[in-house]
């Protein structure tokens, strides 16, 4: 079959002999109300009769009554009451394929970039179920990330679902380039969701670099845009790196940031009337986190290892948002402001950090040289202040004494710069070296 006939046979699918149709009666806030037509809750409608000929998609996202209520996935402006809502049949698909490698597109899946327009020709839904969780694979091998801190006393499985806490200025985007760089994976897919627009291009053309784009696809809904598209980009980067998991291949899955994207989620919910909770929260947020980062993770064909980074508002480890993404996720690498403003980069509080599946993932031998020395340093900052103010005499504690003997050399081999390299069996045998060698 050639392919002018198969693509017009594609087109023939979509086709719905019968339109279903309703008109635009009110618009409140975020939301429009419709009488008619008849839909689904996630079905997706377009809205026709805007100045210019425009059309705007939207979706269903409840009911009031009789009256359906939507969310334009676009601005609500030029939007009047007899507006033409015109049911499109199905929820919403996006483009999946190898054509998005390299590639930035929006949460839509069209390209923003100036390489021309897409030629995919697979389509995936937005939703998706979880894995069974009986058709998961352990989480056994290794993934690197080319980032000493994490490869040595956090090391990273593949298939494991890894969050980032950190506050604002602490080094959060230049570390995410540089593990979407490095790492091990066959590529990267990358979601900005409510990023400021003018750090974009920075991260893409500074931190991830041109031969980290190469094989990369990132996915952009800047703060500016609706509410629901910055859901739906957090939907679509995990839809890709589902599409190139089931092809067996091994993804690496960032998302920056979760708190975005359920912020984004608790403007939809108190828009169609959910009641706020915890800090202003709705019901809905709780139930959309668990379900967006439970499709990472293993399967019974390939892996999608995810980094979530996560803002901890002034700091604060246990706001809601957090609290249920440190519940949920196979550990968390906390970047330390204290660290951060001393110059130490990746600015990474190990003592703070914990990754869950280490233990399966790395040798015994490497186990116990990450955990001595997270004792060398722990024994040290419990002993700090009397060290400072010249109170600890060498000599009455051992302990102390080889904590700092060592600490200015775990110091150095904690630091990296952002454009360094290490590869996995380096750090480990200088992690093994600086733990056994003696004080």
């Amino acid at each position: 079959m050639n392919s002018v006939l198969k693509d017009c046979l594609e087109s023939l699918e979509t086709l719905e002999p019968i339109r279903r149709v309703g008109h635009v009666v009110e618009a409140i806030g975020l939301v429009l109300e419709s009488d008619g037509p008849a839909v689904a809750v996630g079905e997706t409608c377009r809205i026709d009769g805007l100045p210019g000929g425009v059309s705007v998609l939207a979706e269903v996202v409840g009911f009031r009554g009789s009256r359906v209520l939507l969310m334009p996935l676009a601005e609500l402006h030029g939007v009047a009451p007899g507006a033409t809502v015109s049911a499109c049949g199905t929820a919403l698909q996006v483009p999946v394929g190898e054509e998005l490698l390299g590639r930035v597109v929006d949460a839509l899946g069209r390209p923003l970039d100036d390489k021309g327009p897409l030629r995919t020709r697979a389509k995936r839904p937005l939703q998706a179920a979880a894995p069974a969780p009986m058709a998961r694979q352990r989480v056994l091998d290794t993934l690197s990330t080319g980032v000493r801190a994490i490869d040595a006393l956090l090391t990273c499985g593949k298939g494991q679902r890894v969050g980032i806490f950190a506050g604002s200025g602490v080094g959060k985007s230049v570390l995410l380039g540089s593990i979407a760089r490095n790492c091990t994976a066959d590529l990267a897919v990358i979601a900005l969701v409510g990023e400021r627009g003018r750090e974009v291009r920075d991260f893409i053309e500074r931190d991830l670099g041109a031969e980290g784009l190469s094989r990369s696809i990132v996915v952009v809904a800047t703060s500016d845009q609706p509410a629901l598209l910055r859901i739906k980009s957090a939907q679509l980067a995990t839809a890709i790196a589902e599409h190139f998991r089931d092809q067996g291949r091994d993804v690496l899955l960032v998302m920056d940031s979760l708190t975005r994207v359920a912020m984004a989620q608790r403007e939809v919910g108190l828009a169609v009337g959910e009641p706020p909770a915890t800090k202003g929260y709705p019901p809905s947020v709780y139930a959309m986190l668990p379900r967006l980062l439970e499709r990472s993770g293993m399967s019974h064909t390939g892996s999608i290892t995810a980094l979530y980074t996560v803002l901890v508002e002034g700091d604060d480890m246990n706001e809601p948002v957090a609290d249920m993404a440190r519940s949920i996720l196979d550990g968390h690498i906390v970047l330390s402001r204290k660290l951060a403003a001393e110059g130490h980069y990746p600015a990474i509080d190990v003592l703070a950090s914990v990754s869950r599946v280490m233990h399966e993932v790395v040798p015994q031998e490497h186990t116990r040289a990450a955990q001595r020395l997270r004792e060398l340093l722990a024994t040290y900052r419990e002993a700090e202040d009397l060290i400072n103010i010249g109170a600890y005499v060498r000599g009455s504690n051992s302990r102390i004494d080889q904590a700092i003997a060592k600490v200015e050399a775990i110091r150095i081999f904690l630091r990296q710069g952002p454009a360094e390299k290490s590869a996995f069996e380096t750090t480990r045998r200088a992690l093994l070296a600086l733990v056994e060698q003696p004080a």
